[in-house]
Protein backbone atom coordinates (compact mmCIF):
# COMPACT_ATOMS: atom_id res chain seq x y z
CA UNK A 1 0.00 0.00 0.00
CA UNK A 2 1.36 3.13 -1.00
CA UNK A 3 2.34 5.64 1.79
CA UNK A 4 2.74 9.25 1.75
CA UNK A 5 6.26 10.49 2.54
CA UNK A 6 6.12 12.96 5.34
CA UNK A 7 7.09 16.76 4.13
CA UNK A 8 10.18 18.19 5.69
CA UNK A 9 7.53 20.91 6.97
CA UNK A 10 5.79 18.37 8.64
CA UNK A 11 8.95 15.98 9.78
CA UNK A 12 10.01 20.10 11.88
CA UNK A 13 6.23 19.91 13.16
CA UNK A 14 6.77 16.88 14.38
CA UNK A 15 10.02 17.17 16.25
CA UNK A 16 8.80 20.51 17.57
CA UNK A 17 6.31 18.79 19.57
CA UNK A 18 8.43 15.82 20.58
CA UNK A 19 11.21 18.39 21.98
CA UNK A 20 9.27 20.95 23.04
CA UNK A 21 11.01 23.21 20.84
CA UNK A 22 10.13 27.28 19.49
CA UNK A 23 11.66 27.98 16.46
CA UNK A 24 12.47 31.87 16.20
CA UNK A 25 13.12 33.64 12.79
CA UNK A 26 14.43 36.96 11.99
CA UNK A 27 12.64 39.40 9.63
CA UNK A 28 15.47 38.60 7.23
CA UNK A 29 15.23 34.90 6.92
CA UNK A 30 14.11 32.80 4.00
CA UNK A 31 10.53 32.88 3.50
CA UNK A 32 9.99 29.04 3.97
CA UNK A 33 12.17 29.54 7.58
CA UNK A 34 9.52 32.44 8.32
CA UNK A 35 6.63 30.61 7.79
CA UNK A 36 7.70 27.27 9.76
CA UNK A 37 8.71 29.85 12.35
CA UNK A 38 6.44 30.12 15.43
CA UNK A 39 7.59 33.67 15.63
CA UNK A 40 8.65 36.47 13.34
CA UNK A 41 10.54 39.74 13.92
CA UNK A 42 13.14 41.49 14.58
CA UNK A 43 16.01 42.05 17.51
CA UNK A 44 13.79 43.06 20.10
CA UNK A 45 10.34 41.16 19.33
CA UNK A 46 12.75 37.94 19.24
CA UNK A 47 14.36 38.42 22.56
CA UNK A 48 10.98 39.42 24.45
CA UNK A 49 9.81 35.80 22.93
CA UNK A 50 12.94 34.05 23.75
CA UNK A 51 12.70 35.24 27.55
CA UNK A 52 8.78 34.75 27.46
CA UNK A 53 8.98 31.16 26.10
CA UNK A 54 8.24 27.94 28.39
CA UNK A 55 10.01 25.48 25.49
CA UNK A 56 12.90 23.40 26.46
CA UNK A 57 14.56 24.23 23.22
CA UNK A 58 14.68 27.17 21.24
CA UNK A 59 15.88 26.64 17.65
CA UNK A 60 17.28 30.84 16.49
CA UNK A 61 17.07 31.37 12.77
CA UNK A 62 19.26 34.28 12.73
CA UNK A 63 22.71 35.49 13.94
CA UNK A 64 24.69 34.50 16.23
CA UNK A 65 24.31 37.23 18.45
CA UNK A 66 20.71 36.69 18.13
CA UNK A 67 21.40 33.54 19.48
CA UNK A 68 23.87 34.19 22.73
CA UNK A 69 20.97 36.78 23.60
CA UNK A 70 18.33 34.40 23.88
CA UNK A 71 20.57 31.72 25.88
CA UNK A 72 21.51 34.69 28.06
CA UNK A 73 17.94 35.19 29.04
CA UNK A 74 17.25 31.09 29.26
CA UNK A 75 19.91 29.34 30.20
CA UNK A 76 18.23 26.77 31.69
CA UNK A 77 17.47 26.28 28.24
CA UNK A 78 19.09 24.57 24.74
CA UNK A 79 19.37 27.18 22.20
CA UNK A 80 20.51 26.02 18.66
CA UNK A 81 21.68 28.07 16.08
CA UNK A 82 20.86 26.09 12.37
CA UNK A 83 24.18 26.99 10.58
CA UNK A 84 27.26 27.90 13.45
CA UNK A 85 28.40 29.93 10.25
CA UNK A 86 25.58 32.71 10.52
CA UNK A 87 27.98 35.43 12.09
CA UNK A 88 26.67 39.39 12.06
CA UNK A 89 30.25 40.51 10.42
CA UNK A 90 28.54 43.93 11.95
CA UNK A 91 28.76 42.57 15.35
CA UNK A 92 32.15 41.34 14.20
CA UNK A 93 33.80 44.60 14.36
CA UNK A 94 33.55 44.72 17.75
CA UNK A 95 35.30 42.25 20.18
CA UNK A 96 35.57 42.43 23.67
CA UNK A 97 39.41 43.77 23.78
CA UNK A 98 37.97 47.10 21.73
CA UNK A 99 35.05 47.42 24.30
CA UNK A 100 38.05 47.40 27.16
CA UNK A 101 40.20 49.43 25.47
CA UNK A 102 37.40 52.58 25.10
CA UNK A 103 35.95 51.64 28.77
CA UNK A 104 39.71 52.86 30.01
CA UNK A 105 39.72 55.64 27.44
CA UNK A 106 36.17 57.46 29.09
CA UNK A 107 36.17 55.94 32.19
CA UNK A 108 33.26 58.50 33.52
CA UNK A 109 30.99 57.44 30.12
CA UNK A 110 28.43 55.08 30.00
CA UNK A 111 28.49 52.11 27.69
CA UNK A 112 25.37 51.18 25.85
CA UNK A 113 25.91 48.62 23.06
CA UNK A 114 23.50 47.68 19.96
CA UNK A 115 21.71 44.49 20.20
CA UNK A 116 24.32 43.45 17.25
CA UNK A 117 27.27 42.76 19.26
CA UNK A 118 28.50 39.35 20.85
CA UNK A 119 28.10 38.36 24.50
CA UNK A 120 31.60 38.47 24.84
CA UNK A 121 31.18 42.59 24.13
CA UNK A 122 27.78 42.41 25.71
CA UNK A 123 29.57 41.46 29.00
CA UNK A 124 31.20 44.67 29.34
CA UNK A 125 28.63 47.32 28.59
CA UNK A 126 26.18 48.98 31.23
CA UNK A 127 22.97 48.55 28.82
CA UNK A 128 21.57 46.96 25.31
CA UNK A 129 20.01 48.73 23.11
CA UNK A 130 17.92 47.68 19.45
CA UNK A 131 17.55 49.84 16.73
CA UNK A 132 13.72 50.72 18.02
CA UNK A 133 14.97 51.63 21.87
CA UNK A 134 18.48 53.30 20.75
CA UNK A 135 18.10 56.52 22.05
CA UNK A 136 15.27 55.56 24.92
CA UNK A 137 18.17 53.82 25.89
CA UNK A 138 20.91 56.37 25.79
CA UNK A 139 18.85 58.90 27.73
CA UNK A 140 18.84 56.40 30.84
CA UNK A 141 21.85 56.74 31.04
CA UNK A 142 23.47 59.18 33.65
CA UNK A 143 26.07 60.29 31.50
CA UNK A 144 26.70 63.08 29.71
CA UNK A 145 28.73 61.26 27.48
CA UNK A 146 27.90 58.02 26.09
CA UNK A 147 30.08 55.30 24.20
CA UNK A 148 27.58 53.41 21.73
CA UNK A 149 28.52 50.56 18.80
CA UNK A 150 29.06 48.95 16.83
CA UNK A 151 26.89 50.92 14.23
CA UNK A 152 27.70 54.09 13.46
CA UNK A 153 24.69 55.18 11.35
CA UNK A 154 22.16 54.06 14.38
CA UNK A 155 24.85 56.52 16.55
CA UNK A 156 24.35 58.74 14.45
CA UNK A 157 20.82 58.72 14.03
CA UNK A 158 20.21 58.53 17.74
CA UNK A 159 22.42 61.63 18.36
CA UNK A 160 19.18 63.40 16.84
CA UNK A 161 16.87 62.54 19.93
CA UNK A 162 19.46 62.95 22.82
CA UNK A 163 21.03 65.89 24.17
CA UNK A 164 23.89 63.74 25.45
CA UNK A 165 27.21 63.48 23.55
CA UNK A 166 27.39 60.23 21.79
CA UNK A 167 30.12 58.47 20.80
CA UNK A 168 30.95 55.88 18.07
CA UNK A 169 32.81 52.95 19.04
CA UNK A 170 34.66 51.85 16.39
CA UNK A 171 34.10 54.98 14.82
CA UNK A 172 33.30 53.23 11.54
CA UNK A 173 31.39 50.28 12.68
CA UNK A 174 28.69 49.02 10.02
CA UNK A 175 26.18 47.24 8.46
CA UNK A 176 27.26 45.71 5.18
CA UNK A 177 23.89 44.89 3.88
CA UNK A 178 23.05 48.85 4.72
CA UNK A 179 25.89 50.34 3.23
CA UNK A 180 24.32 49.53 -0.06
CA UNK A 181 21.79 51.70 -0.45
CA UNK A 182 21.87 54.99 -2.12
CA UNK A 183 20.45 58.07 -2.51
CA UNK A 184 20.43 58.56 -6.48
CA UNK A 185 18.96 55.05 -6.78
CA UNK A 186 15.99 56.04 -4.46
CA UNK A 187 15.51 58.64 -5.43
CA UNK A 188 15.33 57.47 -9.17
CA UNK A 189 12.77 54.87 -7.36
CA UNK A 190 10.91 57.46 -5.98
CA UNK A 191 10.33 59.44 -9.58
CA UNK A 192 8.87 56.51 -11.07
CA UNK A 193 6.60 55.63 -8.18
CA UNK A 194 5.86 59.24 -6.79
CA UNK A 195 3.04 58.02 -4.64
CA UNK A 196 5.37 55.32 -2.88
CA UNK A 197 6.34 55.62 0.82
CA UNK A 198 10.36 56.13 1.19
CA UNK A 199 11.33 53.60 4.47
CA UNK A 200 14.41 53.15 5.78
CA UNK A 201 16.48 51.27 8.47
CA UNK A 202 18.89 54.34 10.81
CA UNK A 203 21.64 51.57 9.78
CA UNK A 204 21.20 53.33 6.72
CA UNK A 205 23.69 55.99 5.86
CA UNK A 206 22.45 59.28 6.93
CA UNK A 207 21.58 60.93 3.87
CA UNK A 208 19.38 57.45 2.64
CA UNK A 209 17.49 58.00 5.76
CA UNK A 210 17.19 61.78 5.69
CA UNK A 211 15.36 61.53 2.11
CA UNK A 212 13.24 58.73 3.79
CA UNK A 213 9.41 59.43 4.94
CA UNK A 214 10.05 57.12 7.83
CA UNK A 215 12.86 55.71 9.41
CA UNK A 216 12.59 53.13 11.76
CA UNK A 217 13.49 49.13 12.70
CA UNK A 218 12.41 46.42 10.97
CA UNK A 219 8.75 45.81 13.30
CA UNK A 220 8.34 49.30 12.95
CA UNK A 221 8.31 49.12 9.30
CA UNK A 222 5.52 46.65 9.63
CA UNK A 223 3.64 48.49 11.60
CA UNK A 224 4.18 51.70 9.39
CA UNK A 225 2.95 49.74 6.64
CA UNK A 226 -0.25 48.73 8.10
CA UNK A 227 -1.36 52.24 9.47
CA UNK A 228 0.01 54.57 6.36
CA UNK A 229 -2.54 55.54 3.73
CA UNK A 230 0.13 54.53 1.04
CA UNK A 231 -0.29 51.67 -1.19
CA UNK A 232 3.24 51.60 -2.26
CA UNK A 233 6.30 51.85 -0.16
CA UNK A 234 10.30 51.37 -1.22
CA UNK A 235 11.99 49.96 1.05
CA UNK A 236 15.38 50.03 1.95
CA UNK A 237 16.58 47.25 4.05
CA UNK A 238 17.29 43.75 3.97
CA UNK A 239 14.91 41.85 1.30
CA UNK A 240 13.57 39.50 3.63
CA UNK A 241 11.69 42.22 4.98
CA UNK A 242 9.59 42.45 2.27
CA UNK A 243 8.30 39.05 2.33
CA UNK A 244 6.47 39.95 5.79
CA UNK A 245 5.19 42.85 4.86
CA UNK A 246 3.31 41.42 1.79
CA UNK A 247 1.89 38.75 4.03
CA UNK A 248 0.62 41.35 6.58
CA UNK A 249 -0.55 43.85 3.90
CA UNK A 250 -1.82 42.36 0.56
CA UNK A 251 -3.40 45.26 -0.74
CA UNK A 252 0.21 47.04 -1.29
CA UNK A 253 2.86 46.83 -2.81
CA UNK A 254 6.64 47.14 -1.31
CA UNK A 255 9.56 47.74 -3.53
CA UNK A 256 12.93 47.31 -2.57
CA UNK A 257 15.09 49.90 -2.60
CA UNK A 258 18.14 47.62 -3.83
CA UNK A 259 17.26 43.95 -5.12
CA UNK A 260 20.42 42.72 -4.16
CA UNK A 261 20.51 43.83 -0.45
CA UNK A 262 20.69 40.22 1.01
CA UNK A 263 22.40 39.76 3.91
CA UNK A 264 24.17 36.22 3.45
CA UNK A 265 24.41 35.39 6.93
CA UNK A 266 20.93 35.63 7.89
CA UNK A 267 20.28 33.31 4.53
CA UNK A 268 22.40 30.17 5.10
CA UNK A 269 18.97 28.97 7.46
CA UNK A 270 17.27 26.65 5.88
CA UNK A 271 14.11 24.13 6.29
CA UNK A 272 16.65 21.20 6.15
CA UNK A 273 18.79 22.68 8.72
CA UNK A 274 16.45 23.72 10.80
CA UNK A 275 15.07 19.77 10.76
CA UNK A 276 18.92 18.67 11.02
CA UNK A 277 19.34 21.18 13.92
CA UNK A 278 16.50 19.77 15.96
CA UNK A 279 17.31 16.49 15.09
CA UNK A 280 20.77 16.13 16.60
CA UNK A 281 20.35 18.99 18.71
CA UNK A 282 23.67 20.14 16.67
CA UNK A 283 25.31 23.69 16.82
CA UNK A 284 24.46 24.45 20.18
CA UNK A 285 25.06 28.10 22.10
CA UNK A 286 27.88 27.97 24.29
CA UNK A 287 28.63 30.68 26.70
CA UNK A 288 30.72 30.83 29.47
CA UNK A 289 28.97 31.47 33.22
CA UNK A 290 31.20 34.59 33.72
CA UNK A 291 29.87 35.81 30.44
CA UNK A 292 26.40 34.66 30.83
CA UNK A 293 26.14 37.03 34.12
CA UNK A 294 27.91 39.88 32.92
CA UNK A 295 26.02 40.20 29.96
CA UNK A 296 22.55 39.53 31.28
CA UNK A 297 22.23 42.47 33.27
CA UNK A 298 22.45 45.12 30.60
CA UNK A 299 20.37 43.01 28.15
CA UNK A 300 17.77 42.66 31.26
CA UNK A 301 17.92 46.75 31.27
CA UNK A 302 16.43 46.47 28.05
CA UNK A 303 13.86 44.81 28.44
CA UNK A 304 12.61 47.05 31.16
CA UNK A 305 12.63 49.99 28.94
CA UNK A 306 8.85 51.77 27.55
CA UNK A 307 9.29 50.48 24.40
CA UNK A 308 8.56 46.69 24.10
CA UNK A 309 8.35 46.14 20.61
CA UNK A 310 10.80 47.07 17.91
Amino acid sequence: MWMKTPSLVEKIQKLKREKRAVILAHNYQRPEVQDIADFVGDSLELSLCAAQTDAKVIVFCGVKFMAETAAILNPDKLVLLPDKNAWCPMAAMLPAEVVRFYRDRYPKARMVLYINSLAEAKAYCDAVCTSANSAEIINRMDSDTVLFGPDSNLAKYAQNFTEKRVIPIPSCGFCPVHKLFNTEAISRLKRAQPDAEVMAHPECEPEVWRIADFVGSTSKMCREALVSDAEKFIVATEVGLLYRMKKERKDASFIPAYDDAICSAMKLHTLEKVYLSLKHERYPVKLSPKIMALARKPVEFMLKTKETTA
